[in-house]
């Protein structure tokens, strides 16, 4: 997969893109990220992305002109025409189901956004998506366009090195991870439950799917709407929910 990023602080990707699971991405070839500062599409000496809104207002918006420049110098290095989406609260929550979506296209153009925003020509003409990481106010998209690589890369075959610990992640199946422990067994009287350390297998896939759901249904039951259940998980949710399953 290949993702192009349009931001004005392209030094901001350096710490994320070149650690851990990115870096190594990277260099196996399966993901290949390119980064794109914006004023490098200006045309005049100040270099110049910004101006005064039409109407007045307070704050700059940025200009549709350097954007439309920098989609058609990256289009035409596209062997295939990629999706082009705007980083901004206005648009759709950015979750794992569209994360999953998100895995099958072969390249990804970002453009972040940054003072109050992007001249709406950018919005009716430019892209094909606007994702939100969250329903608050941040300085601009690239903190965001980190958030979005970050979870997309970990879907790419051969980024992890263990993919079953990504299918068994949190949200992978629209549900809360389970409870994780590790040595020691005790700790300050503090001690990890017996079904873990009892080498039965079956007792312990179970235990854990009950307190995905039991998490899930304490924290965010919203999102059991749209859970992917096994009819035998459906039963253990509806024995929660009586109080028939408290502690195993």
């Amino acid at each position: 997969m290949r993702i192009d990023i349009i931001t004005l602080f392209p030094s901001m990707f350096k710490g994320p893109f070149e650690e851990s699971i990115i870096k190594r991405a990277q260099q196996k070839g399966i993901v290949e990220i390119h980064l794109h500062n914006l004023r490098d599409f200006t045309t005049d000496r100040h270099r110049t992305v910004d101006d005064a809104p039409f109407g007045g207002g307070a704050g700059m918006v940025m200009k549709v002109e350097p954007i439309y420049r920098a989609l058609n110098h990256i289009k035409k290095e596209l062997k295939k025409e990629g999706k082009v989406i705007l980083l901004s609260p206005q648009g759709r929550k950015l979750t794992q189901e569209l994360v999953a979506e998100l895995k099958e296209e072969n390249s990804l153009i970002l453009i972040c956004g940054r003072y109050e925003g992007v001249d709406e020509r950018v919005r009716e003409h430019l892209i094909d998506k606007e994702i939100s990481i969250g329903d608050y106010v941040l300085s601009g998209g690239e903190l965001p366009a980190m958030v979005l690589v970050d979870a997309l890369v970990r879907l790419l075959p051969g980024a992890v090195g263990n993919e079953r610990s990504v299918r068994e992640n949190s949200f992978y199946r629209g549900l809360l991870d389970y409870p994780q422990y590790t040595r020691p067994a005790e700790f300050m009287g503090w001690k990890v439950p017996e079904v873990l350390r009892s080498g039965d297998h079956q007792k312990i896939e179970e235990w854990r799917r009950i307190q995905m759901l039991k998490r899930t249904l304490q924290r965010r039951a919203d999102l059991l709407e749209k859970a992917k259940l096994t009819p035998e998980e459906r039963k253990y949710l509806e024995e929660i929910k009586k109080g028939k399953i408290k502690n195993l």
